[in-house]
């Protein structure tokens, strides 16, 4: 079944979007390398807050750590700009993760989780990775950057590589998801939760709470150090705080967890 409502155009993402800034300028691709290449110039030239990048497949798309990440046709590459306060920085991550588990629940039903620090899970598997850029000077943050790789509608089987830790939308519906729709719910959700960072409490919370992570034993990779212990619990920075066999609480900013059997 082909959805002809699914065809993304700027015109399509913001037409009675509901939303003051976040995707009131749309700028889209049908290829791009990467969105977060052109959101990077845009922020550079002044672009508005809440610029929106949309490609309908990145050919050079990137996870953390600099690694590659897939964005082929039938997913959602989007990227947006915002201007936020330093100290709000660190909670990016937490609203980004959480309009991706609303969208995903309001538009399809199914129910998503999160890993510590930036994957957005269902039944274990990947659906969604999340991508912070920001440059800062003197304490001042000149943009952010919120990047989001999406599967939406692609057959799993068709890239036998991710197949065991991967997964999209419609492999787990059984049917094809908009979207159009996923990607309008997804900029009314962040503006909703924009302008709770300055008191950040509830999206901590509520970040933490649906964090797949705690409680679990688990290893940690960080370039060529490891660490492993029990993920006890996350700091309002979003730190990770890993109790290890001796009794320790190590304090970790950023990394790779895999769960331990």
């Amino acid at each position: 079944m082909e959805m002809s409502e699914d065809i993304l155009s700027p015109a399509a993402i913001t037409n009675n979007l509901g939303t003051r800034f976040i995707g009131q300028r749309v700028i889209y691709y049908p290829s791009l390398t990467s969105t977060m290449e052109v959101a990077k110039r845009e922020a550079q030239q002044g672009a508005a807050e809440g610029t929106t990048i949309v490609a309908d497949e990145q050919t050079a798309g990137r996870g953390r750590m600099k690694r590659a990440w897939l964005s082929p046709e039938g997913s959602i590459a989007l990227s947006v700009i915002l201007y936020p306060s330093v100290a709000h920085l660190p909670s990016l991550v937490m609203l980004a993760s959480l309009a991706v588990v609303h969208s995903i629940e309001a538009v399809t039903g199914l129910e998503a989780q999160i890993k510590w620090p930036n994957d957005v899970l269902i039944k274990g598997k990947k659906v969604c990775g999340i991508l912070i850029e920001s440059e800062v000077r003197r304490n001042m943050v000149n943009y952010a950057i919120v990047g989001l790789g999406l599967n939406v509608n692609l057959r799993l089987t068709d890239f036998p590589d991710i197949l065991p830790i991967a997964t999209s939308l419609s492999d787990e519906l059984g049917r094809k998801v908009s979207r159009l729709e996923l990607i309008r719910r997804l900029l009314v959700e962040m503006e909703r939760l924009y302008p709770a960072l300055p008191t950040g409490e509830s999206i901590y919370v509520e970040w933490r709470d649906r964090l797949v992570t705690l409680g679990q034993k688990v290893n940690v990779t960080w370039g060529e150090t490891s660490y492993e212990g029990i993920a006890e619990s996350v700091a309002r920075d979003g730190s990770l705080m890993l109790r290890r066999s001796d009794g320790s609480l190590t304090r970790i900013l950023a990394g790779d967890v895999t769960l331990r059997e």
